[in-house]
């Protein structure tokens, strides 16, 4: 491993008996729901921080709940950490294995077992792709709210685990708004079931425990998830502004003026750059773009798109185009469902994932600019403005000795920023061990404690994804099984 992040090491005991867990797991599983091949791990070492890589111990590819209840049961009787994984997509080092783990992936988990269109639900096992879930819905005529960027092949289960959000979360909210029931397999292997597909279950609210809590509590199989019937129509426009302050400030103002768009999203300069090189857009040249989207009745789109324009029209915009067909939508839409792959066409990139309060959006942009010229490091900025979930793209080179360091210190003087600003450090990416470190400049050392409470609870000996989320420092009394009221 690079950078500035620490692991601990491994426990050489459990290393020791490799060959025993190894042999425990294949008693409990299929002969093909196992790897152990050091070839074949490769390609569980890192998720999309690939600045981090460790082989794991084995990897674990269940098809079924009580598959993954058995290799938990193992896990937990031997004393050998698990690192659950979903499509390995996690931006914050969330599915980092370390060499003294199992990871269990749910990539094989993807069946549809219901769909119940009265009552408005899907129940799915959780490795179905975001994606697969709204184009099973789509000849029904509803859809899955969230959609992240990588809908296309993130999971499910990562979804529940780092609350995924997306363009669309604006209007529609983020996974936990959307989830209606989970099975959970806990460290034990114990197999339990949280919320239901009726509104307002009973009792203590689990779900909203577990949805976002990074695959620290239990693993995710399967979910009940809300459905809700497709617009009568959605049409974006396209705002270019002359600069990126400028920018921020109409998203405000839309939203402080009461319109509810379906989406806000941003792109500036160095990211429009990419995207016109990747994608041929037709994206206006100019310091910064927001796409917009209104839905409803035809009527109501139109009041919308005119309250939209008398807006951005008072802060001079470069550009206002509104799509007047299907095929100019997609086209708009194209750069920005494309930008974080255009962006990797330009090298290295740390893509962050910071939030803050929609009037403190013009003044963080200029924050970040001013960090970018005291680094030396370009920044791209595109996100999901309508709710201030921030995505700066941090570009550095990695075949050159420091710049990583320098990315990662940048890195964490933006979320650091985010958090002043009234954020936080995570919109939907997830704690993982990119800002592991940083949490104390979000929490107090009893909210911090509090948290790490509640995980003794259900994981008290801590193997489910170890040196994740929490301060190494601040933890080590709650693994050594020591723990410490707040």
């Amino acid at each position: 491993m690079s950078g500035t992040i620490v692991m601990p090491a491994p426990d050489q005991h459990i290393l020791a008996r490799r060959d025993a867990i190894h042999q425990a797991l294949a008693a409990v599983l299929p002969a093909d729901g196992l790897i152990t091949a050091p070839d074949e791990l490769r390609a569980y070492e890192c998720d999309a921080l690939t600045a981090y890589r460790c082989a794991p111990l084995a990897v674990v590819l269940p098809r079924s709940t009580e598959e993954v209840a058995a290799a938990m049961r193992v896990c937990h009787q031997m004393g050998v950490k698990v690192v659950p994984r979903g499509a390995g997509t996690s931006l914050a080092g969330g599915a980092l294995p370390t060499a003294d783990s199992v990871v269990i992936g749910t990539m094989r988990l993807r069946d549809v077992l219901e769909l119940d269109l009265e009552s408005r639900f899907i129940r799915v096992q959780c490795g179905v792709t975001n994606l697969s879930v709204s184009a099973e819905l789509e000849p029904h005529g509803f859809f899955y709210a969230p959609d992240p960027s990588s809908q296309l092949a993130c999971t499910i289960a990562g979804n529940i685990g780092m609350n995924s959000g997306g363009a669309h979360c604006l209007k529609y909210g983020v996974t936990t708004n959307n989830l209606m029931a989970a099975k959970v397999v806990l460290v034990t292997g114990e197999v339990v079931e949280f919320g239901g597909p009726e509104p307002g279950a009973a009792g203590l609210d689990m779900l909203g425990l577990f949805c976002g809590s990074e695959g620290q509590l239990g693993i995710v199989t399967e979910a009940i998830l809300r459905i809700l019937p497709r617009p009568e129509g959605a049409r974006p426009v396209l705002i270019g502004f002359g600069d990126a302050v400028t920018a921020g400030e109409c998203v405000a103002r839309i939203i402080r003026s009461g319109v509810l768009p379906v989406a806000i999203e941003y792109m500036d300069e160095p990211c429009l750059r990419a995207v016109e090189a990747f994608a041929r857009a037709g994206y206006p040249e100019c310091p910064a773009v927001l796409i917009v989207e209104v839905e409803g009745a035809p009527e109501e789109i139109d009041h919308q798109i005119a309250a939209i324009r008398e807006i951005a029209g008072a802060l001079n915009p470069v550009e206002f185009r509104e799509s007047r067909s299907e095929a100019e939508a997609v086209a708009i839409w194209k750069g920005r469902k494309s930008a974080f792959g255009a962006m990797g066409r330009l090298g290295d990139y740390l893509c962050l994932d910071g939030t803050v309060p929609v009037s403190k959006l013009p003044a963080t942009l200029k924050r970040i600019g001013e960090l970018s010229a005291q680094y030396g490091l370009e920044v791209a900025n595109v996100f999901h403005a309508g709710d201030g979930n921030m995505h700066p793209l941090i570009l550095f080179n990695a075949n050159k000795p420091g710049d990583l360091e320098k990315a990662e210190a940048f890195g964490a003087d933006i979320l650091r920023a985010c958090v002043e600003a009234g954020g936080c450090l995570t919109g939907e990416h997830g704690v993982g061990i990119e800002k592991r470190d940083l949490m104390g400049a979000q929490y107090g050392p009893d909210d911090l404690a509090i948290q790490m409470e509640i995980k003794s609870l259900f994981d008290p000996d801590w193997l489910l994804n170890p040196a994740k989320v929490y301060p190494l420092e601040a933890s080590a009394p709650f693994r050594a099984g020591k723990g410490g009221a707040a």
